[in-house]
């Protein structure tokens, strides 16, 4: 193994679990071979070949919910941020600039395009609380070339959010939800492996593993489509990595060689208790990790401060994430921006 930190290799799934890892070790075989190899299909089933299998997870969920949550003193201290946007800056800037709009809500302009990533524009949940609401008509926003979508959870893939956009918008998706873009009558789709690619003009999109998994059905069952992440390769020059959900793993520094990574995007929440989140989402220490693994110039975090998911207060992970990074001596290659707020890269 390559670490040495407790914390990162012994995230366990409960007592009984301390010392397991709560990833699959590649062990020196390479992500792209087994990704190319199509390991991670199983006849209409995806499965994590980074991750293990997911039975029993209902009886965690089930202890999860009936425990207490030992961040509940610090619950009434969640702020709420009403996002309005004024987007004129945005559409006159020349080149690459990246708009973090809520949860894992990002619109990137690249010179001429906009790409749209995981757009929820509202609650998709009514019992979920929303803290960071658009205030503005959604149809405000710059209307998107690209929508890229990383995988099918809910908070990600929110039919009532694309229903708002233009009917034959581009859609880049992971293989499996032809029935959800058929019901929104959006057809005009491109659907992608992990490693397969769109290219359009001098932009090249890759659809990359990450340590996660899907489901919109409970009565159907995880993981009937698929999920991932990112690699946007700029017409600008300017490469940005969309991690999507993901546990931590060892495949980021095989990323970080294939990839000369200007800017990676982090989802950054959901990942307390340690003990239930650990194989789907990524911590505060994980990140640093796999941002250095990443040998990424600039991080960004994201999927915080909009719906609590997790035991930890929706304002928590940025704070959590300086902290790490400090500790590491990089807080100087955070882009620290909140919700509707713009990174125009220089």
């Amino acid at each position: 193994m390559r670490f040495s930190c407790p914390e990162i290799l012994l995230a366990g799934l409960g007592k009984m679990d301390a010392g397991k890892l709560h990833y699959k070790p590649l062990n020196g075989r390479s992500l792209r071979d087994i990704s190319l190899g199509k390991e991670h299909h199983n006849n209409g089933i995806y499965i994590n070949p980074v991750g293990f299998s997911r039975k029993g997870r209902y009886l965690q969920l089930l202890k999860w919910k009936l425990s207490e949550n030992r961040f509940h003193p610090y619950l009434k201290d969640q702020p709420t941020r009403r996002i309005s946007i004024d987007w004129e800056p945005v559409r006159s800037y020349p080149g690459v600039s990246v708009t973090f709009l809520k949860h894992a809500s990002i619109l990137i302009k690249d010179v001429d395009n906009y790409l749209l990533v995981d757009p929820v524009f509202s609650q998709f949940y009514r019992f979920i609380e929303d803290f960071s609401p658009l205030i503005a008509n959604p149809r405000q926003i710059p209307a998107p070339d690209h929508v890229l979508i990383t995988h099918g959870h809910y908070d990600h893939l929110d039919k009532s959010s694309l229903a708002g956009l233009e009917k034959n918008t581009h859609v880049i998706s992971p293989l499996g939800y032809d029935n959800v873009f058929q019901d929104l009558g959006m057809m005009n789709r491109t659907r992608l492996d992990w490693y397969e690619t769109y290219g359009s003009k001098d932009r090249l999109i890759t659809f990359l593993p990450s340590n996660h998994w899907t489901m919109r059905n409970p009565f159907r069952g995880p993981n009937r489509s698929l999920w991932g992440g990112y690699m946007i390769e700029t017409a600008a020059g300017y490469t940005i990595y969309v991690m999507g959900d993901s546990g931590y793993f060892d495949g980021f520094d095989e990323i970080g060689r294939d990839f000369d990574i200007d800017l990676a995007i982090i989802n950054l929440g959901a990942y307390e208790p340690r003990w239930f989140m650990a194989p789907s989402h990524i911590n505060p220490r994980e990140a640093v990790q796999a941002f250095k693994e990443l040998n990424a110039k600039r991080l960004m975090i994201a999927h915080w401060g909009t719906f609590r998911l997790g035991d930890e207060p929706v304002h928590f992970p940025p704070m959590d994430m300086k902290r790490e990074l400090e500790k590491e001596g990089l807080l100087d290659r955070l882009i620290d921006i909140r919700h509707g707020e713009t990174y125009f890269v220089n």
